[in-house]
């Protein structure tokens, strides 16, 4: 395990995930206090990428939860296979002359026909790290939910009793703050708000993704991006959008950033209509 935020951010480094002071040591915190970390920020801002970078470089399994609108506790921890569980039934009524009906029934929720969804998988799969991506998308009663496994690290299934981790999952939890997420969740968390990345750090990533750009292509993408997202523009873009934006130029084999170019491959970088047409209207300028 790495000792000090600065071996973390070396660490993540190396996956290309180029952190700054601030998610290396909210990071290196979440892992030395075992607490939850929930990373709230704009969309395209890194927050799913630390998970994933923070699962590659410490060698851990991602266990990822995509919330959604309507989640619900099937969907995240667990279901019982149905099919089998009557297939099972079947069998035990046709094997034998007078079934123990007690035991028949004890018998069918056991772990063989347990389905684990990505909750149950990540306390039952000691350690790894822990997604649970977009909590705000959800509801209040999803959020409810998952207080007893950031509390306990554990969940009680009925049928079958608690299922608590070994040791607990490295969890992240992120939003994009489409709504306010309840102080409930949040005092069980380390907080960090992530932002975009400055300059050079922007140039730097673009650089380390994608091996091929130079250092001219880099900066004259950051330096649109940070430009495009001081506009108000339904969707701003991202640093993946400025990595979307660099492989396209260099799959034009274009080695700099010209007017022409950005109007034909703004698709690239910017995702509604409305924000193209706003910005061709601008390209000069923000190229200047």
């Amino acid at each position: 395990m790495v000792t000090s935020p600065e071996e973390l951010a070396t660490t993540l480094e190396s996956t290309g995930y180029l952190a700054d002071e601030g998610v290396a040591t909210a990071a290196f915190l979440a892992l030395s206090m075992q607490r939850p970390l929930f990373c709230e920020g704009e969309p395209g801002t890194g927050k799913t990428s630390l998970a994933i970078a923070l699962s590659q470089s410490l060698k851990l399994p991602l266990i990822r939860l995509q919330c959604h609108e309507g989640i619900d506790a099937a969907q995240a921890l667990y279901e019982w296979d149905f099919p089998r569980q009557l297939l099972h039934l079947r069998a035990l009524e046709a094997g034998s002359e007078r079934l123990d009906v007690e035991a028949a029934e004890q018998s069918l929720y056991t772990e063989r026909f347990l389905l684990a969804r990505p909750l149950l998988k990540a306390l039952t799969t000691a350690p790894c790290v822990l997604l649970v991506d977009e909590i705000d998308r959800a509801d209040d009663e999803f959020e409810a939910f998952l207080l007893q496994l950031l509390d306990e690290n554990a969940v009680t299934i009925p049928e079958f009793g608690e299922v608590r981790a070994e040791q607990p999952p490295l969890v992240i939890l992120t939003s994009n703050r489409t709504r306010e997420v309840h102080d409930a969740l949040k005092r069980r968390c380390l907080y960090h708000w992530l932002e975009h990345p400055d300059l050079s750090r922007e140039v730097a990533i673009l650089r380390r993704r994608i091996p091929g750009v130079g250092e001219r292509l880099a900066t004259q993408v950051a330096v649109a991006v940070r430009r495009l997202r001081e506009l108000e523009l339904l969707k701003p873009p991202g640093v993946a959008e400025s990595l979307d934006w660099a492989q396209a130029l260099l799959a034009l084999n274009r080695d700099e950033l010209d007017v022409e170019t950005a109007a034909k491959t703004l698709g690239a970088v910017l995702k509604y209509t409305e924000d193209m047409e706003r910005v061709r209207a601008k390209l000069d300028a923000l190229l200047a």
